[in-house]
């Protein structure tokens, strides 16, 4: 997460504005540009721009490829901001998110709903005026599936909030060859699958990293209410059917040797770590020995790699 560091306090305690409520400029900036959580939005990107070289089978136009990467942040970090406005209770009660800008009170509630509902508003048109409103709807909905679905409905209800909350994190795979094709196909739907059956296995890792923060505001996540050995079960099960999904793109012609090289062995050594992290919570190991953390930085490299891949493998068939 990128966050911005206003004043080291404990968790759940605002911030005091300053006297004369002044907050200097240079920080104000920085705090709207975090409530777009750019780190994030880096990896949804990651996902969109390999997907539009498949698409075209070569090099995309370069300028879609701008207007869609903008307008693509534009959409996340509007809902990004929204989400962070919707959390900032609880927000306030956890440790990572303790410096957040509705929390420091950097930013106040009713600017970041504001800020919020107007990149909604014009990365949908940016996306329909520059790219095509395929691409503009699938935005729209994306933003709003996890602004309303996730966030204000699944989140503090059900475990399995971040396997279906997650759909909104595959729809860059649909926006990115649509930018291209105006239309659908089954290599994005593939790789949509991908992003869908890697997010439980990528986010649970951290979740059990910061347990106890989600666990003290209420928050269901599947390590609060289950033992470290099921969830690295389940992590293991969403990790097996990723990686054969991930394969499928090459039998129905999509991607060639270099693409199936890369599933191959990157998905192979994701298996033997999602593998050890079952062992070792079988073996009742826990605390910094379980090194749940190495799978999540594991999941973020892999789906780099795997993404890079998909656009390089075009010029290599």
């Amino acid at each position: 997460m990128c966050v911005t560091a206003v004043e080291s306090r404990p968790a759940g305690v605002a911030l005091t504005p300053s006297p004369g409520g002044h907050r200097p400029f240079g920080a104000r900036v920085k705090a709207f540009v975090a409530l777009t959580k750019p780190r994030i939005i880096e990896l949804l990107l990651i996902t969109t721009v390999p997907v539009m070289f498949l698409a075209a089978q070569g090099v995309p136009d370069l300028w879609l490829v701008l207007t869609t990467t903008i307008g693509g942040y534009l959409s996340a970090g509007g809902a990004n901001a929204l989400n962070m406005y919707i959390d900032r209770d609880i927000d306030a009660l956890m440790d990572r998110t303790s410096q957040r800008p509705l929390v420091t009170g950097m930013v106040s509630p009713r600017e970041c709903l504001a800020f919020g509902i107007a990149l909604a508003v014009i990365s949908t048109v940016w996306f329909g005026l520059l790219v095509n409103w395929l691409s503009a709807a699938l935005s729209l909905g994306a933003l709003l599936f996890y602004v309303v679905v996730y966030t204000m409905i699944l989140k503090r209800r059900t475990s399995q909030n971040i396997v279906w909350g997650g759909i909104a994190g595959c729809m860059p795979v649909l926006i990115g060859w649509s930018a291209v094709t105006n239309s659908m196909s089954w290599a994005a739907v593939i790789l949509f699958a991908v992003i869908f059956f890697w997010t439980p296995p990528h986010y649970w890792p951290l979740s059990m990293k910061v347990k106890d923060d989600y666990a003290r505001v209420g928050v269901p996540m599947l390590p609060v209410i289950a033992s470290n050995r099921v969830v690295a079960r389940q992590i293991v099960l969403y990790s097996w059917v990723m990686v054969a999904v991930s394969l499928l793109l090459t039998p129905l012609g999509y991607t060639g040797w270099f693409y199936t090289l890369v599933a191959v062995l990157t998905g192979g050594f994701w298996l033997w770590e999602a593998h050890g992290l079952l062992n070792r919570a079988k073996s009742g190991v826990t605390g910094a020995k379980l090194k749940e953390m190495r799978l999540f930085h594991w999941s973020i490299t892999y789906v780099s790699l795997l993404f890079v891949a998909v656009a390089v493998d075009p010029f290599l068939k």
